[in-house]
């Protein structure tokens, strides 16, 4: 029976039941600390213990809950432009590397899902991206080109899988879709046991880098001879990854279609970008990408998405509405080796592109290698420099401080509570003081520093998901303060409504 309400969840996350792992308790001390419970942290997790070592996994919330829950669930080493992005930023062996890496990614899902007997819906698919118009086929050329130069068995073509005629065409055969929750939860069972540990609601706080490493969270201090950052967005400033990654936002529909859903996993190039897979009866569409805490974001996001898909096929039901982020490197290749240079005990894997679950994969393989004695890639180096991606690497450093100073200098948006609708939000100021106001569609209100606690600048009203996000570097609170998304992870402390009475 279809639904008649629409899930404000993830299809991945909506209707599964939970599988609790407890927070740490006696068992403390361990090989290697994992931060994250997501692709990155659970594959590396899963790697070290097939090579003996005694990880645990500290995961803020509930495992799979985060980005790697909240997304197309697409395993493909074809990923819109990504190589010749990379090729015309870092050069042809990279780009080449890359691709060679994300493409033993995808068999790496493949494997691990047989070998653990994970039953996660995974199915071998064509990947393509896909110009929609003439002026966009230049693109999708570069591509075939580098995805050529790489070793792929690409082909051109244009005949698609979509329900509108196309220009043209890159093709890869053999890519992976599956159901990302479900895998994950597999994978985090075959970690957990026989002396690993996988510990949900543990959010870590702090870091000390020593012999042992100490991690502080919220349920107490966790050791380990080495720690693993795989929080998606690296939660501490030590490395300054901040200063050289940005951060975008995009939102997603799952839709009931009669008919055929398209079955390839297809993503346009261009100016605009349109996300599309299947899931049983589904078709499922993502696109209107922003960057992180942009001003004027609202419930029009879905809408805008929404209406594209009744555009191209015959839309019997809305069933689930989502929408993620992802950090971008401005070389556009991922961060995954050792958090500082020169550290021996602290690693990181973060910068993935919206393509987390190849590049967390990836990245688990990687650092798996690097932790047991491996060498590791330098074309991942976290300390990398690139000097074509300079000019971007500015331009993002220069948005961050404009973002900084024109919200202090910016006017209150009301003059008190009193002044909000229900299911809107205002800013209130009182000389440097800003607070945020959001009244709930039952009248009740709720008010919070808009100073974000990782590096201070102010968040943003997301209309689009009822939050507060910030623009600088991705961290998203609800409307109460609690962390919804790094890096920050201490809350937004509490205000008292302005003008309330």
């Amino acid at each position: 029976m279809s639904p008649t309400t629409t899930a404000e969840q993830s299809l991945w996350l909506a209707a599964l039941s939970a599988i609790t792992y407890p927070p740490p308790t006696d068992e403390r001390s361990f090989d290697v600390l994992v931060l994250g419970g997501g692709i990155t942290g659970l594959t590396t997790a899963l790697l070290l213990k097939r090579k003996g070592v005694r990880v645990a996994v500290a995961e803020a919330g509930q495992v799979g809950a985060g980005v790697s829950g909240n997304n197309t669930a697409k395993v493909t080493a074809l990923q819109s432009t990504m190589l010749s992005s990379i090729s015309s930023t870092r050069g042809s062996a990279v780009a080449d590397e890359y691709a060679v890496r994300s493409l033993a990614a995808v068999e790496m899902v493949a494997g691990l899902a047989t070998a653990e007997n994970i039953d996660c819906d995974l199915v071998r698919r064509n990947a393509l991206t896909v110009a929609v118009q003439d002026a966009d086929l230049p693109e999708i050329e570069q591509e075939y080109e580098a995805a050529t130069h790489a070793g792929f068995h690409v082909t051109m073509t244009a005949d698609v899988d979509l329900p509108y005629p196309v220009s043209g065409a890159v093709r890869l055969g053999d890519q992976v879709e599956f159901h990302p929750v479900k895998y994950l939860r597999g994978i985090a069972a075959a970690v957990d046991g026989g002396g690993c540990r996988v510990f949900e609601n543990t959010r870590a706080l702090s870091v000390r880098e020593g012999n042992p490493v100490q991690v502080g969270t919220t349920h107490g201090r966790l050791t380990g001879d080495r720690v693993v950052v795989a929080t998606h967005y690296p939660v501490w400033d030590r490395g300054l990854y901040f200063a050289r990654m940005e951060v975008s936002r995009s939102y997603c529909v799952a839709t009931r279609v009669r008919g055929e859903p398209s079955r390839a996993m297809s993503i346009t190039a261009g100016d605009e970008t349109w996300s599309y897979r299947s899931a049983g009866d589904l078709m499922i569409v993502l696109g209107q990408s922003h960057p992180a805490g942009a001003r004027g974001v609202d419930r029009t996001r879905y809408t805008a998405v929404e209406e594209h898909a009744r555009k191209h096929w015959d839309v019997e039901v809305v069933t689930h509405r989502w929408s993620a982020q992802d950090p971008i490197s401005y070389d556009h290749t991922p961060v995954i080796g050792t958090y500082t240079p020169g550290s021996a005990r602290m690693y990181v894997a973060s910068g993935y592109a919206k393509w987390g679950l190849t590049s967390g994969t990836m990245a688990g393989m990687l650092l798996s290698e690097q932790l047991t004695g491996g060498a590791g890639s330098e074309v991942f180096s976290p300390h990398r420099l690139s000097p074509r991606g300079l000019p971007r690497l500015a331009k993002m450093n220069a948005k961050v401080a404009a973002d900084l100073v024109a919200d202090r200098l910016a006017p209150g948006q009301i003059t008190s509570a009193a002044d909000l609708a229900p299911g809107s939000a205002g800013v209130v100021r009182s000389g440097a003081e800003r607070t945020g106001v959001y009244r709930d569609n039952d009248g009740g209100l709720h008010a919070v520093s808009m100073r974000c606690t990782h590096l201070g600048c102010l968040v943003r009203f997301n209309g689009a998901e009822t939050s507060w996000d910030c623009p600088c570097h991705g961290s998203r609170f609800d409307v109460d303060g609690n962390v919804l998304e790094g890096p920050a992870v201490r809350t937004l402390p509490r205000r008292t409504p302005p003008g309330a009475d």
